[in-house]
């Protein structure tokens, strides 16, 4: 069982930025990130392979949000800049256990962003 948790999140001005972090206690592959706002379902927002040569984002975040990984710490970050309101939620990281997995196996407990308009 690998245990994920995150870090980093907080209240930001819109125009600001935050990186968040997600420390994994054993070895994962694929990872992601999603967020859910208050109000609305989870929904994607980042991808990243075990390789970290293959990156995937959700249209509303591109040119904005970097998805990068470190795989002798365990750990995958999203550096998000120039932040708008609408970005506000919990932010949820997500690892597969396999290459096999076709769906993310472990979830985090969410980060809180707020970004202030």
């Amino acid at each position: 069982q690998v245990q994920l948790v995150e870090s980093g999140g907080g209240l930001v001005q819109a125009g600001g930025s935050l990186r968040l972090s997600c420390a994994a206690s054993g070895r994962t592959f694929s990872m992601g990130w999603f967020r859910q706002a208050p109000g609305k379902e989870r929904e994607f927002v980042a991808h990243i392979r075990l390789s970290g040569g293959s990156t995937d984002y959700a249209d509303s975040v591109k040119g904005r949000f970097t998805i990068s990984r470190d795989n002798a710490r365990n750990t995958v970050y999203l550096q998000m800049n120039s932040l708008k309101p609408e970005d506000t939620a919990v932010y949820y990281c997500a690892a597969k256990g396999s290459y096999l997995s076709t769906k993310y196996d472990y979830w985090g407990q969410g980060t809180e962003v707020t970004v202030s308009s």
